[in-house]
């Protein structure tokens, strides 16, 4: 699994306290009202579908914010495939403290290992090519860390995070620039006078805009956009290896495996992020 820069203390903790506070605000009343401050027990993380399982170490983390006292027992791995029936961990301590811990871990957990899962079927269907899969940054807002976390529990590779550590420049980038070899100019002057080094991924639509890019360079990576797989073993062949080349629009488990045949160097598909169903899983009582 790549390292990934975003996965700081710093930034797990803003995210869990985020949540938890949005979650809890003034108080978990359903269980300060009917639980007693002093009861202790106990639960498991029950799995009921099969999927890739993702989320456990944030789970951790969770459990832990919410009470430095609860037990986790961890009996299996993010990234583990499991089937219904299958425990994945138990929790020891304060009833509240389980209760109030509850949802945010299963929310966390469900969309994260739907996520891993999806991006695991993917993977898969590259088998025999050297294509890898990537994320984008459709996202849901506040929750990319774990997002693009499950991406990479599940075998894919994640783009640039945000914004800020990576520029794409994307059709209306280059529509607003006035072309691409200007859009790819002023990018390499606002590098220059920012001190930046950020890498640098151009879009393009056709040929002759892959032709554009060549004749420019000073790039890291060509983009090939909505381009069938006709096009695309033309564009790979023009580039030639010069840059790594990315194939992106609209593509799913039915075509994947024929873009990837074409040599691209990357795939990225917005689908494992925005469009999967969150696997089930249930904290239980036992």
């Amino acid at each position: 699994m790549q390292k990934a820069p975003y996965l700081t203390p710093e930034a797990l903790t803003a995210f869990i306290r985020t949540a938890l506070a949005e979650d809890i605000g003034d108080g978990d009343h359903s269980s300060l009202a009917s639980i007693p401050a002093e009861a202790r027990n106990r639960a498991h993380l029950l799995v009921k579908s099969e999927g890739l399982l993702a989320g456990i170490e944030l789970a951790h983390l969770i459990f832990s914010e919410v009470d430095a006292d609860l037990r986790v027992t961890q009996l299996l791995n993010d990234g583990t495939r499991v089937k219904h029936g299958d425990i994945a961990f138990t929790v020891e301590g304060k009833a509240q403290s389980i209760l109030t811990a509850e949802r945010l871990v299963l929310n966390c957990m469900q969309r994260m290992s739907a996520i891993a899962t999806y991006t695991a079927h993917l993977t898969s269907l590259l088998a025999g090519t050297s294509a890898k899969l990537l994320d984008t940054r459709k996202t849901t807002p506040n929750f990319r860390l774990c997002e693009k976390w499950a991406v990479l529990i599940g075998g894919g590779v994640n783009h640039r995070y945000g914004l800020f550590d990576g520029i794409i420049l994307k059709d209306n980038h280059v529509d607003y620039a006035g072309g691409i070899r200007l859009a790819i100019e002023a990018t390499h002057a606002y590098l220059a006078r920012t001190g930046r080094q950020l890498p640098i991924v151009v879009e393009t639509r056709t040929l002759a805009e892959v032709q554009q890019v060549l004749d420019t360079g000073g790039i890291t990576r060509i983009m090939l956009d909505n381009m069938a797989p006709t096009l695309l073993r033309k564009a790979v062949a023009l580039v030639a290896g010069r840059f790594p080349t990315e194939a992106s629009g609209g593509i799913n488990e039915q075509t994947i495996a024929e873009v990837a045949g074409t040599g691209v160097d990357f795939i990225s598909v917005g689908a494992l992020t925005h469009s999967v169903k969150s696997l089930d899983l249930s904290l239980k009582a036992y």
